[in-house]
């Protein structure tokens, strides 16, 4: 019989809440946190309500301003901006420093506040403001030949990002744009992570690092943080329907743009036999539910290897671990260590089961399917945002799952004969961030790597987003402009000598550094 499982002692939601409001009283007020503009924390917009993908509990949910107040916070970042850029470089880097020895003093309130918003699981939470604090004073300690020859931009960078990393990604950006010189406006996520992205500009202004959090729809706001005249750069981390929308719209405008875009990210087998190692490394593959831009939820497997890969996929996926992210046997007992936890909410968990069991119904073979019953949850909890794992093999072209990125813990597999049809069904969306091909012989890598169309290509391992000095980018659709990671984040968010060409995937020119 199965332990009954309780909360862990102050991890309430209401436990993180009132320390949020003890550590930052000027931006949580009463049941809802506020807006950031013009250096002042303000009351307005429209607070939403919000639901906690954990357990389906009220959270504070984005107080949604309208296009009226995002065009008077875009002018008021301006006047930042131009105060910040003539700030000397050694007193920037004191500020940003300050701010990260902030961040790691709150860094496991920060993590609860990801685990409550977002659903991540403990580890992955506290890795999460880990990897925007390590990577922050990565470029705090080697700025200064970044910026040799250079100059912060004409107005402040807009940054708009998808929800599943709030620190690690769109923090992170925004302090090394601010070291760089810039003012820095963000919209907060619309799905989660409001009341973590607050406590985090809230430490930053108190150090006087110049930015901006607002709140409000994509639609609504589009027009101020992405066409204002003011925007130096625009910054987006998302879907690719959203982000050709705002590419059209910078194109037009001839402005400065980084746009992150979802890709099929692929894991090809071709002539392999270390099938052990592929077990060992399909559990990391689920972590966050495969909530991540570089996730793999596609293999394109040689029908010849099946079976082994087979052999060595299933156990490993039977292995997952899943449910509440704070659930415990026993108050003093460390918080479990689990792949993944709910997905961002209850819709998109009803979303993916209802694609699997169409792709099902029109001819895809079900090779696993995980069951609830097996995960750690509460006595009576809401797991409605939760979804085990499914594996399918052989999606059917009319399925979404053929061809984009699920975003969620949904595998597929292609099985193919030939070379032409391993490399035509990894680069089955046109393009994508990163990509891996298992094979045996180095020589059989290095010939096919090259026409996988991914930013980043593994050797019988996976690829990551990178920290520090590692560059990042996409191939096709799956990124537009500038190209970041390592110095090209700063060098695609300040000007350089006259006629540069900035690596990346632009309209005209690609360019790899």
């Amino acid at each position: 019989m199965a332990p009954t499982l309780t909360l862990k002692p102050g991890t309430a939601w209401t436990d993180a809440w009132q320390r949020c409001a003890a550590v930052a009283p000027e931006a949580f007020r009463d049941d809802r946190v506020l807006n950031l503009w013009a250096a002042r924390w303000h009351a307005d917009g429209r607070a939403l309500p919000a639901t906690s993908p954990v357990d389906q509990s009220p959270i504070a949910g984005p107080p949604r301003l309208d296009t009226t107040a995002a065009r008077q916070a875009v002018r008021a970042s301006l006047d930042q901006h131009r105060a910040w850029r003539h700030i000397p470089l050694p007193e920037r880097r004191a500020r940003v420093a300050a701010t990260l020895d902030a961040l790691a003093e709150h860094r496991e309130l920060l993590a609860l506040l990801l685990v409550w918003e977002i659903g991540k699981p403990w580890r992955l939470a506290q890795a999460d403001v880990d990897r925007a604090i390590d990577g922050v004073r990565w470029y705090v300690e080697g700025i200064e030949p970044m910026l040799d020859g250079r100059s912060p931009l004409g107005g402040p960078v807009s940054n708009i990002a998808s929800w599943n990393y709030p620190m690690s990604v769109l923090v992170h950006a925004m302090l090394v744009q601010a070291l760089a010189g810039n003012a820095v406006i963000a919209k907060a996520p619309t799905d989660g992570g409001v009341a973590c992205l607050t406590l985090a500009c809230a430490l930053a202004v108190r150090e006087g690092v110049p930015l901006t959090l607002v709140s409000g729809s994509g639609g609504e706001l589009s027009e101020a943080l992405v066409r204002s005249p003011e925007i130096g750069c625009v910054s987006f981390v998302g879907g690719r329907d959203t982000g050709a929308r705002i590419a059209t719209a910078v194109a037009d405008l001839g402005k400065r743009h980084i746009l992150e875009q979802e890709g099929l990210n692929t894991w090809g087998v071709w002539n392999y036999t270390d099938f052990s190692a592929l077990t060992a490394v399909i559990p990391k593959l689920f972590d966050y539910g495969k909530q991540r831009c570089t996730a793999y939820p596609r293999f394109v497997v040689q029908r010849e290897c099946f079976a082994d890969f087979l052999a060595a996929y299933l156990p490993a996926v039977r292995s997952i671990r899943t449910g509440h992210p704070l659930a415990v046997e026993h108050p003093d007992d460390p918080l479990p260590a689990l792949d993944f936890g709910p997905l961002i909410n209850a819709a998109k968990a009803k979303e993916l089961g209802d694609q699997a069991a169409e792709a099902i119904d029109r001819g895809a073979v079900p090779l696993h399917r995980g069951t609830l019953a097996d995960g750690r949850f509460l006595p009576g909890q809401d797991t409605s945002a939760y979804l085990p794992p499914v594996t399918l093999l052989g999606p059917p072209p009319s399925s979404p799952l053929h061809h984009a990125e699920p975003f969620g813990p949904v595998d597929t597999i292609v099985l193919v004969d030939t070379e032409a049809e391993l490399l035509a069904a990894m680069n089955a969306s046109g393009g994508a961030l990163v990509a891996t091909l298992s094979t045996d012989d180095p020589a059989t890598f290095r010939r096919l790597a090259p026409q996988i169309r991914a930013f980043k290509t593994g050797h019988n391992k996976p690829r990551s987003r990178g920290d520090r000095d590692e560059l990042f980018g996409g191939f096709g659709a799956s990124w537009r402009g500038a190209f970041v990671g390592g110095e090209l984040l700063v060098r695609a968010v300040t000007e350089g000598p006259a006629g540069e060409r900035l690596p990346g995937n632009f309209p005209d020119y690609q360019l790899n550094a």
